[in-house]
């Protein structure tokens, strides 16, 4: 089993920045890939971004050039730099862990950019 717990989100200004972080525990040897997604209001769930265990990344075009994914192994954790943030950035951002048996998810935390 794997657990993944975020955390860092809040509210900030348009053009302002945060980092999420997702530290995960538990079967981690199992992660392939790990993922940052979002939901919108109203709106079904998106990627953000994602990154393998070998470190390759790949982004959504609506947050490349603004958005950082990145890992740190020794500490189990991924995070999520973003900056020049948008009112339309504003969901609630969830981290995945994506096995070859299931797809793991953290309980989301808020991101809130106001204009």
């Amino acid at each position: 089993q794997v657990q993944l717990v975020e955390s860092g989100g809040g509210l900030v200004q348009a053009g302002g920045s945060l980092t999420l972080s997702c530290a995960a525990s538990g079967s981690i040897f199992s992660i392939n890939y790990m993922g940052w997604y979002r939901q919108a209001a109203g709106q079904e769930r998106e990627l953000v971004a994602v990154v393998t265990s070998g470190g390759r990344t790949n982004y959504d075009d609506s947050v490349k050039g603004r958005f950082t994914i990145s890992r740190d192994s020794a500490k189990n954790t991924v995070y999520l730099q973003m900056s020049s943030l948008k009112p339309e950035d504003t969901a609630v951002y969830y981290c995945a862990g994506h096995t070859v048996a299931a797809t793991v998810w953290g309980q989301g935390t808020q991101v809130t950019v106001s204009s």
